[in-house]
């Protein structure tokens, strides 16, 4: 493996299918009465660039902030081999620095916004040490990327994509609940916290079927706001079972298909969110 790809590993780079899909159905109807549906190739990279930059950023800091935990977390204990501390450093500095300057070139309210962005994601990475509410803040961090993407495209705020960023908030702090049931033991002996530590293992599983319901029914009043339509809702049909397949395997403990139904479940979602969100606009 290359440097470029240690690197990209090291980051869980492919994870930022998560909160992408979000922004983009965001952008996608946030451009829609003016621009039918696209903002243009230029505000469309831009969007691109800085969720690549701020999860690049997210990802390296909380790499440097828990080098030393996760050599002993036996999940995580090769991570230090794949890329240097120092590298590392160089990274977060690099990739926090483009954001800023990426939003520069979107509106002066993105740029003024951008410092604030920053710190929710890199705050996400301190909590566990002080809070059981760590998963809910991970949430934060990526509920603000569809508000982001609409400022970029209309320069101010709106009730839709607030609403969606409150079903992202809830979606993810669900799956890093399931997520986190692999590194209970871990966290225990290293005095971290979770919903996993606080609730154990049955209780936590429950909270995160209710934000999974919560996040259900953020992604129909979202629809509502938006004007979207029955191709929109038919499809959301899909979601729930998704979601009851990912709670079944997360029951199951077994942290191999745990692992499996974290990144592809939530992946395929994330997919057809946006796919909803643009067929329903194009059909209006």
């Amino acid at each position: 493996m290359n440097q470029l790809g240690r690197f990209l590993t090291f980051i869980r780079f492919s994870h930022t299918v998560f909160a992408l899909p979000f922004a983009l159905g965001s952008m996608v109807v946030a451009a829609w009465s003016d621009h039918h549906g696209w903002p243009g190739w230029r505000i469309f990279g831009l969007i691109l660039l800085c969720m690549v930059f701020a999860r690049t950023a997210a990802m390296t800091f909380n790499r440097i902030t828990d080098w030393e935990i996760d050599k002993r977390n036996p999940r995580t204990e090769g991570r230090h081999r794949l890329f240097s501390k120092s590298g590392a450093i160089v990274a977060w500095l690099i990739s926090s620095s483009l954001f800023i300057a990426t939003t520069a070139l979107i509106n002066p309210l993105c740029f003024l916004l951008s410092p604030l962005a920053l710190a929710l994601v890199f705050f996400y990475s301190l909590t566990k040490r002080f809070t059981h509410a760590a998963q809910f803040f991970l949430g934060l961090a990526l509920s603000v990327s569809p508000v982001g993407a609409w400022l970029a495209v209309t320069g101010s705020f709106a009730w839709p994509p607030i609403i969606l960023a409150a079903g992202v908030l809830c979606w993810v702090a669900g799956f890093d609940i399931i997520y986190a049931t692999q590194d209970v033991e871990t966290d225990r002996r290293e005095g971290l916290h979770s919903m996993v530590v606080w609730l154990g293992v049955p209780g936590a599983l429950s909270l995160a079927g209710l934000l999974h319901l919560l996040m259900l029914l953020s992604l129909v009043f979202f629809g509502i706001s938006a004007h979207l339509d029955a191709i929109y809702f038919l499809g959301l049909i899909l979601v729930p079972m998704l979601l009851i397949y990912e709670h079944r395997i997360a029951r199951s403990l077994d942290l191999a298909k745990i692992n499996t139904a974290f990144f592809e479940t939530n992946a395929v979602i994330g997919l057809l969110f946006v796919v909803i969100v643009i067929a329903s606009r194009l059909r209006g």
